[in-house]
């Protein structure tokens, strides 16, 4: 089946875009958005929006029409099913596959200050009503806060002795977030812990086939909760508890 955006009318193509330019508001700027509107493809495009952001920079909201489609059928990606787990399942399955609390630890690495993605996840009063994993029987779960360096992550996690690694990225520019994921991967391994500990990332910008190419075990984006981290995490223990 193959799709356009929607507006008014089914596929009309009605998309809506949005641009900071290096220059001075003018009708000049103007025209320069609208073109390069065109050039992305958009049908008699409309700039609806400009102001000035700042001292040469203008910002533009534009309105127009796509006349691509996809091909909804062909698309393939990777993704992990919502849980239907509630807690209280979760945490019988641990009970009943191990003898210990698991250990996980979480944080945001790198210079990232933000916490209330892994906050929401771990911490005790959770989000939107789903409680973090503080609150689970049978895991102990540290949560070290934000602009945790890797290195520092990795021996707390260490000393821990983590059976879960849970990374938050919440700031993306010049793709920072990558590099810091990545770099977290590449010192496990020089560690040998890489496959003694289920890797997980989130962010608003991560999904699980970015965090699986990225070598992590799982990514979640924007929507999941403790739940849908815990049982992941539980069941890929599992698996390698058995195999």
């Amino acid at each position: 089946m193959k799709i356009r955006p929607y507006g008014d009318t089914l596929n009309d193509g009605a998309t809506q875009v949005s641009f900071t330019l290096p220059i001075e508001l003018s009708a000049k700027a103007i025209q320069a958005a609208k073109e390069l509107a065109k050039k992305m493809g958009l049908i008699n495009p409309s700039v609806v929006h400009s102001e000035k952001i700042g001292k040469n920079f203008s910002f533009f909201i534009i309105y127009g029409a796509l006349n691509a489609n996809v091909d909804i059928d062909k698309i393939k990606v990777t993704e992990i099913k919502k849980t239907s787990k509630s807690q209280k399942e979760i945490e019988e399955m641990i009970k009943t596959n191990f003898e210990r609390e698991l250990i996980f630890v979480g944080a945001s690495t790198g210079t990232d200050a933000h916490t209330v993605g892994i906050d929401a996840i771990m911490n005790m009063k959770g989000f939107d009503g789903h409680y973090g994993l503080e609150r689970y029987q049978g895991i102990k779960a540290y949560n070290l806060g934000s602009q945790v360096n890797n290195e520092d992550f990795i021996k707390i996690a260490r000393d821990k002795k983590a059976d879960v690694l849970l990374v938050s990225q919440t700031v993306t520019q010049k793709d920072v977030h990558l590099k810091n994921l990545v770099e977290l991967v590449e010192l496990l391994e020089s560690e040998n812990l890489r496959d003694k500990v289920i890797l997980i990332a989130g962010g608003a910008r991560i999904n699980h086939e970015l965090a699986k190419e990225l070598g992590y075990d799982a990514g979640f984006g924007p929507g999941n909760y403790a739940e849908d981290v815990a049982l992941f995490a539980i069941e890929e223990l599992i698996k390698r508890k058995e195999g």
